[in-house]
């Protein structure tokens, strides 16, 4: 994990953390930023607790971000060092899109974490983006609800309404859908972040994939199977 510090928020290192371990061990964790400068305070004390290394780099010129080739160069370093499986880069910062392609280019897998902001070259060089409005955790989330007002709670519930999902979850359905109707959900899974590193069913009020498609119940239908073990998700698309 290598962390922009001029882009990145310390109050969701946590959160962050957690979402980059799904996807394996982080074992290497560095931040870079100039630490002789005010804004980087808020990171001084999750350092510790995390066990994150800090990277000094000075700002030669004002105004113009000098963490870019120290984390770059780090980044081509332990990449030819064979030592990682995989990187997750902590920015919304387009400079890192050549450094992204560049990893996935050797077949080592590229996570990004971001803000909404986030350039989409940059998002799309990546094999999953996460934006880190969606990282705000849960309990948080639930004592913010309980504190609004109705009003605010259905402003709320009317914004997320509106962001519609079916169009990627047409194409990644398109994608994975078998001769007989009906879509492996896992494989489904893996075509939407083919389509947009960016998906997240978090932006849709739903934690996981299956909890998304399954409030869809006027367009999708759902099925289990049992596999040695294993539930396997399948989904059909309904004749309209």
């Amino acid at each position: 994990m290598l962390i922009d510090g001029d882009n990145a928020q310390a109050s969701l290192f946590p959160q962050m953390l957690v979402e980059a371990g799904k996807y394996g061990m982080v074992t290497v964790r560095r931040i870079y930023g100039d630490w002789t400068t005010p804004s980087m305070n808020s990171w001084k004390e999750i350092l510790n607790y995390h066990a994150v290394q800090p990277i000094q780099q000075f700002r030669y010129t004002v105004g113009k971000n000098a963490t870019d080739s120290a984390m770059i160069i780090d980044a081509m370093d332990i990449l030819h060092s064979g030592v990682v499986n995989g990187f997750c880069l902590v920015s919304s910062d387009s400079d890192y899109t050549r450094l992204a392609t560049r990893i996935r280019e050797t077949g080592v897998f590229v996570m990004g974490i971001g803000e909404k902001k986030t350039p989409k070259p940059f998002v799309n060089a990546c094999d999953v983006f996460v934006y880190t409005e969606n990282l705000v955790a849960e309990t948080k989330k639930q004592k913010e609800r309980t504190r609004k007002p109705a009003t605010e709670k259905k402003k709320e519930k009317e914004e997320r309404e509106e962001l519609d999902p079916m169009p990627i979850l047409e194409k990644a359905y398109d994608i994975a859908v078998q001769e007989d109707g009906w879509a492996r959900l896992d494989l489904m899974g893996n075509a939407l972040y083919q389509l947009d590193p960016g998906f997240d069913p978090r932006t849709y009020g739903h934690k996981q994939l299956s909890r998304l498609v399954a409030s869809l119940k006027d367009t999708f239908e759902m099925k289990t199977q049992e596999i040695d073990g294993s539930t396997l998700f399948y989904v059909k698309m309904k004749d309209t």
